[in-house]
């Protein structure tokens, strides 16, 4: 099993250092700025080999970069352009469907870089030296820096692990560079039986997380404070959009970022809670793969401040970031983490398998069967479901060898066929071993 780490490398610059990164970073994104034009004169194209045809030897000679950076900046402008397109294909779609009537101005004037990050690439533009340095290219050649990071990190890169593209950031704040580098880990591929507890884990707004194990213990993560946090932060962006001053943006660019990290911080908070409290566990998680657009209703101009509230709170909603952080990090702790189907898993009883959304009185966090008459917090039943059908995927990877973790929910049929399979399973947790 090969998993992708993050490393933040503080890089120990003198001011000589300094002004030779400055220099490098700030060709890098007029090169950038360049090249964005002259896709937008060339019909606002994604193709790398129109854009490296055209703005190559400007690169190299007006703006002093290396023929790898060179590249880079033609790819990066390229992935860029590719993206606006395709929010505008999206926003026409949307337009279409009635969900909103603004329309996307990103591709009205070529798009502006103004961040100094630069990418290096491993092997070109940056190298590990034996003595504990990095190698980084500059306008004026090689500088080879000490480094500073998590002790972890620092350890793989002292055993030589594979390393990909890096990018060179510049924290204004503290007049500061970094170097971010990709660290390609391999670890062992566990057997299914090396994994002592499942754990199905209920993600949603009002609690950010409910856990079940095996044995129908369960853990509960209250999101009020948080919300409350984040409301906080909305009035305060609000108000400072109202007043519109150049000191007003630059305090919203300053409070974004805030909020940004606070989230980011939070989530990995989470995780490192659900790890720390079931080790060596699969972890179940649902695929809300377009959640929002199923969720989120039409757009209405008319809606009243709660409804509004609601739906913000629905565009803040970082699961995603939560999944993603549970996932890399569970290998680490040598667990791992499966996607399973998210249909019906807080409107199925465990207790007799009726499903409906009538077993949600007003879609409230109390759920009530029909037929049975089981009572209980419907994001504990959702996160039981979800435990049920780890469990299965377990079974599945014991008895053929091979694991699925996220389901083809592309194949209407294959999916039908699986939350047939669902709708048989029970919970008894006196039967589990």
């Amino acid at each position: 099993m090969k998993i992708t780490l993050s490393a933040k490398l503080k890089l120990r610059h003198t001011p000589e250092h300094k002004i030779a990164l400055d220099a490098v970073t700030l060709a890098y994104r007029d090169g950038l700025n360049f090249a964005s034009q002259a896709a937008f004169d060339l019909g606002k194209t994604t193709s790398v080999p129109k854009l490296h045809q055209e703005t190559y030897g400007a690169l190299r000679e007006r703006f002093g970069l290396g023929a790898q950076l060179a590249c880079t900046v033609e790819r990066q402008v390229a992935a860029s352009y590719k993206t606006q397109w395709t929010k505008l294909k999206q926003n026409q779609k949307s337009r279409e469907n009635g969900q909103t009537k603004r329309r996307y101005k990103g591709l009205d004037v070529a798009p502006k870089f103004v961040s100094r990050t630069l990418e290096y690439q491993h092997g070109r533009d940056y190298s590990w030296k034996k003595d504990g340095r990095v190698s980084i290219g500059t306008l004026d050649g090689r500088l080879q820096l000490e480094f500073d990071g998590y002790q972890k990190h620092l350890d793989y890169i002292a055993q030589g692990c594979e390393t990909g593209a890096a990018k060179l950031y510049y924290q204004k704040s503290k007049k500061q560079y970094y170097l971010i580098v990709a660290l390609n880990i391999d670890l062992p591929d566990p057997p299914p039986t090396q994994h002592t507890n499942i754990v199905g884990v209920d993600v949603g707004q009002r609690y950010h997380f409910v856990a079940t194990d095996k044995d129908g213990q369960s853990l509960f993560e209250k999101g009020a404070a948080i919300r409350q946090r984040k409301d906080q932060f909305a009035r305060t962006k609000k108000s400072l959009q109202r007043k519109g001053t150049r000191s007003a943006t630059r305090r919203l660019v300053s409070l974004s970022g805030r909020e940004r990290r606070f989230v980011a911080d939070r989530n990995h908070s989470l995780a490192n809670m659900l790890l720390t409290r079931y080790p060596k566990a699969i972890f179940g998680l649902e695929d809300l793969t377009n959640i929002r657009e199923r969720i989120g209703g039409r757009s209405n101009p008319n809606a009243s401040k709660k409804a509004k509230r609601a739906k913000r709170h629905r565009s803040q909603w970082s699961f995603a970031e939560l999944q993603t952080m549970l996932a890399y990090k569970a290998p680490l702790h040598g667990s791992m983490a499966v996607r399973v189907d998210a249909n019906y898993t807080s409107q199925a009883c465990y207790k007799c398998g009726h499903t409906s959304k009538g077993n949600r009185p007003g879609a409230g966090l109390e759920f009530v069967c029909e037929v049975c008459g089981h009572r209980g917090h419907a994001d504990r039943v959702a996160s039981v479901n979800i435990g049920l059908r780890t469990m299965l995927v377990r079974q599945d990877w014991i008895s053929t060898g091979v694991l699925s973790m996220r389901p083809d929910v592309s194949d209407v049929e294959v999916k039908a066929a699986r939350l047939s399979r669902y709708a048989e399973l029970r919970w008894n947790p006196d039967a589990n071993p």
